[in-house]
């Protein structure tokens, strides 16, 4: 007992100084599982050899494993699998140029439909690959390989889009997609390769039976969570039933998968999916995160470094050249396929993307691993399996770093219908906070040349009328934020109907009436009334004429959204940037947050932010 417990205390004790040597030595360009590799090379069978992996070690590198699939499956966010409405009523209205941009050379197609398309040419290229592995006689198991070229890493994937500022793209988000897509499908095909396998003839039935429970199991934990007592006795406090409740089903389907015959690896990614769809908090999301990726996840990769050697792959002369074979089999299965981008976005960018796509880690190591236990691959061919994947990571993201440059921030587009006392001197405000404003307007006479002097200033987009369908022709509803401020309250509450149907979130409505300001906030639209603001405006000026002075200076109150994960989990005493900028709240879902220099920044806060209009503007450009 006291050697596991020293072996286990020398891992974690290493994975805790990993990141932290990492960012000491400015090296973020590498993942932090591909560091806990190299220091389990250090330490393991191609180091100094003091870790055997046997005893608690061992058994916490399985757990690591099982919760490393099941937060796979938690990241995968079902709802982009659904077409949004705007894509298709909005979209197919706006000119094929008004696409056109640094990335784009046309309108895209579906982003699931094109990521299908691509992801089917990986899987293929990837059988051909496999093939000619098998002809060359280094695997004899060509469908094994297939599903492991074709895997790509999504967490890999996912922080480079984010610190390049590309999700918000149609570019970003068709790689995402295919990312998803890869690791949703070659996790399943992997779970049923490995099934079958077990050379049982019943396999098949259990496997059926298999995803038939899982089935069952979502409904009942979906109207289980729903319930008023679980309600009751879900609060915080050391009940903390969320998390109970996961991790008892996580280990229900790891043990129902190894019963049934199936590998438990895709119960633990099916209780992933299965957590996903039932929409968790960020709060319970956040807890399992830090539970997996601070504990258990970093021993299993270390592990797997542990159990790698280096020195018995270097002798067999076969597999040395396997390595750069395979590295180079992996890049042309995932590079040629995302050249069918290059119809849709600029060549460069679709060649790049076949260059992140060439990422690919956990999946891969997770089936290394368990082809290993099985006896279908050999210890040499897992280690070179392993090695190719830790090259991968080093290498292919570095590339597309250099190939793609940093996007802008995109700017936020704001629709105001109605050029009037209120939306005219707004929309000069928010053209100088930088701002994609338009108004439009049905009053002919301010397209006449005799008022082009009085008006030019304004971002002004005549139009015949103000009804539904002609905004919709004039691209009024491709936007991030509409405003219906026309004179007309009648008016805007029904295109503000129309564009809540289209699939638009971000309404605001002007109304004066009582009822129909009643009416419209039962339906969730955001209000505004000229006569309520002026008399809310009225009273704060006399009870708190302070805090009414703070909001109303430019540029010294803003709201910065946190997308660069290179600052997640940092303390906010560690920002080297904030200038004369003071954080005054932080909003985390539907918890509001009072800052101190302790408190850690997560990726999705939201920052009340107050300062100097240049302190701001460097905040912005480091977070989001």
């Amino acid at each position: 007992m006291h050697n596991d417990l020293t072996s286990l205390l020398l891992v974690v004790a290493l994975a805790f100084l990993v990141p932290i040597a990492l960012q000491y030595f400015n090296l973020r360009v590498i993942p932090v599982v591909v560091a806990e590799i190299f220091v389990g090379l250090i330490i393991g069978n191609s180091g100094f050899n003091l870790i055997q992996p046997e005893g608690w070690v061992s058994q916490l590198s399985t757990l690591g494993l099982i919760f490393l699939m099941f937060l796979s499956g938690l990241e995968l966010d079902v709802s982009l699998f659904k077409p949004k409405k705007t894509s298709q009523a909005i979209l197919a209205h706006l000119p094929k140029d008004h696409f056109k941009d640094e990335l784009s050379t046309r309108k895209p197609p579906n982003p699931l439909m094109l990521s299908s398309m691509v992801f089917l040419l990986i899987a293929a290229v990837s059988y051909g690959c496999a093939v000619l592995l098998q002809q060359l006689h280094y695997i004899t198991e060509p469908y094994l390989f297939t599903i492991m070229i074709a895997s790509i890493s999504l967490g890999v994937v996912v922080p480079v889009l984010k610190e390049k500022k590309l999700l918000d793209h149609a570019y970003g988000q068709t790689l995402l997609m295919i990312t998803i897509l890869s690791d949703l499908i070659t996790m399943i095909l992997l779970g049923v390769y490995i099934s079958l396998q077990s050379g049982n003839t019943n396999s098949l039935w259990l496997l059926g039976l298999f995803f038939a429970l899982v089935f069952v199991i979502y409904r009942f934990a979906a109207r289980f969570i729903r319930s008023k007592f679980i309600s009751k006795i879900s609060g915080g406090g050391t009940a903390q039933l969320g998390t109970r409740a996961i991790l008892a089903l996580v280990l229900m389907l790891v043990v129902l998968s190894e019963t049934l015959g199936v590998e438990s690896i895709l119960g633990a990614f099916l209780a992933g999916v299965i957590v996903s769809l039932l929409r968790p908090s960020r709060e319970l999301v956040h807890q399992l995160e830090s539970f997996g990726y601070g504990f258990l996840i970093p021993i299993f990769f270390i592990m797997v470094g542990v159990g790698l050697d280096i020195p018995a792959l270097i002798t067999n002369w076969k597999i040395v050249a396997l390595i750069p074979l395979l590295i180079g089999l992996i890049f042309v299965a995932r590079y040629v396929p995302t050249l069918l981008l290059g119809f849709w976005f600029r060549f460069k960018y679709a060649s790049s993307g076949g260059l992140l796509m060439a990422s690919t880690l956990s999946l891969v190591i997770a089936a290394a691993s368990v082809a290993y236990d099985l006896g279908i691959i050999s210890g040499e061919l897992q280690g070179a399996v392993i090695l190719v994947c830790v090259i991968n990571c080093l290498l292919f993201p570095v590339l597309f770093n250099k190939q793609v440059p940093r996007a802008q921030a995109a700017r936020v587009r704001a629709s105001l219908i109605g050029a009037n006392h209120v939306t005219l001197p707004v929309s000069q405000d928010l053209l100088q906070d930088g701002f994609d404003i338009a108004i439009y307007s049905a009053d002919a006479s301010i397209g006449d040349e005799q008022s082009k002097q009085d008006y030019g200033r304004f971002p002004l987009t005549v139009v015949s009328d103000l009804d539904g369908d002609t905004l919709l022709r004039a691209g009024a509803f491709h936007t991030d934020v509409i405003v219906f401020g026309s004179m007309d309250e009648l008016q805007n509450a029904k295109l503000a109907r129309q564009a809540k149907s289209l699939g638009l979130e971000n309404i605001i409505v002007r109304a004066e009436s009582p009822d129909l300001i009643q009416s419209l906030q039962s339906e969730n639209f955001n209000v505004f009334s000229t006569l309520f603001a002026s008399r809310m405006l009225l009273k704060g000026l006399i009870q708190y004429p302070s805090a009414v002075m703070l909001i109303a200076q430019d540029d010294s109150l803003q709201e910065i959204k946190v997308h660069n994960p290179k600052y997640s989990h940092v303390q906010l005493k560690e920002l080297p940037f904030l200038g004369d900028a003071l954080i005054l709240r932080i909003y985390r879902g539907d918890s509001i947050i009072i800052p101190h220099g302790a408190t850690q920044l997560l990726t999705q806060d939201r920052l009340l932010v107050s300062g100097s209009a240049e302190s701001i503007q460097a905040l912005k450009e480091e977070l989001e």
